[in-house]
C-alpha cells in the first residue's frame, strides 16, 4: 500500500527529491507543519521536491495493539528488543514504491535523500544503509536502531559507497535516550558509514529550529542544483 502524501514541491525545475518520515503515531501533514512552525517557513527549495508521507493505520503492540499512524510495529520501544522482520518486510514496499515513483519520474538514486524524525528515522536508517544504498543522504532526528538490527547485517556485506549520514539528537531526550542514538551512529561508523552525530543541549524528544537549520544547508550541499545545460557551441 502506497502511504498517502503531502508535498512541498520544487518552485523550479524538479531535479531531487528528499522524503521526510515521521514519527509514531504522527502523520505527514502534521511533521510539515511542525518544521513550517519552527523554521517560519516551508522546507523548500527551487529544485527540490520535499515528500511528507504519511505510514498507514496499524495495530502497534507498544500501544497495547491500539490502532496508530506507524511505519512498522515492534516488541518495545527499547535498543535491546528484536525487530519484527514480517512488519518491517512490509513497511519496505511501501518505501521501495515512494521511491520507485521518484526515479520513474525522472529522478536518479544519488538525487533523493531520505530522513525521518524518531521511528522514521530508524526507517530512513533501513533504507539508505539495507534497501538503497545508491541514495545521496540519510538524516535521523532522535532515532536509533535495534542491536541486532538486520541494517548491520546488510553493511557487512557491503563494500560500495554508501550514503552519508546526518544524525541529530536531544541530551535529554527520555523516550529515546541519546545514548541509543550514539550508539547506532558509531555502530554505523565502525561498518563503513560516513557522517555526522549532532547533540542537542537543552531538548527533549523534539525536532529543533536548530537542527532544521542545519538540515536545511546539509540537504542543499547533497543536492545541489544541476548546472544549466551548456550551449553547443558548434
Amino acid at each position: 500500500m502506497t502511504p498517502a502524501l503531502k508535498t512541498i514541491n520544487a518552485t523550479g525545475k524538479h531535479t531531487a527529491s528528499v522524503i521526510f518520515f515521521h514519527g509514531s503515531g504522527d502523520t505527514g501533514p502534521n511533521v510539515l507543519e511542525w518544521v513550517r512552525f519552527l523554521l517560519g517557513r516551508d522546507l523548500e527549495y527551487p529544485h527540490i521536491k520535499i515528500i511528507y508521507p504519511t505510514a498507514p493505520l496499524q495495530k502497534y503492540t507498544p500501544l497495547d495493539g491500539q490502532l496508530s499512524n506507524v511505519w512498522f510495529d515492534r516488541k518495545s520501544v527499547n535498543i535491546a528488543a528484536q525487530e519484527s522482520k514480517k512488519s518491517m518486510s512490509r513497511c519496505y514496499d511501501s518505501v521501495n514504491k515512494l521511491i520507485d515513483e521518484e526515479v520513474a519520474n525522472g529522478i536518479p538514486l544519488n538525487r533523493i535523500i531520505v530522513g525521518g524524525f524518531s521511528m522514521g528515522g530508524a526507517l530512513a536508517l533501513h533504507t539508505g544503509y539495507h534497501l538503497r544504498p545508491e541514495l545521496a543522504g540519510v538524516f535521523a532526528h532522535s532515532s536509533f536502531l535495534n542491536r541486532g538490527s538486520v541494517v548491520y547485517e546488510s553493511l557487512q556485506n557491503r563494500s560500495q559507497a554508501l550514503p552519508e549520514l546526518r544524525m541529530f539528537h536531544g541530551e535529554r531526550d527520555t523516550l529515546v535516550p541519546q545514548e541509543w542514538g550514539k550508539e547506532t551512529f558509531d555502530t554505523l561508523k565502525k561498518l563503513g558509514v560516513n557522517g555526522t552525530f549532532h547533540p542537542l543541549r537543552n531538548t527533549l524528544h523534539e525536532l529543533k529550529t536548530a537542527s532544521l537549520t542545519d538540515l536545511q544547508q546539509w540537504i542543499l550541499e547533497k543536492l545541489p542544483p544541476l548546472d544549466k545545460h551548456v550551449q553547443n557551441k558548434l
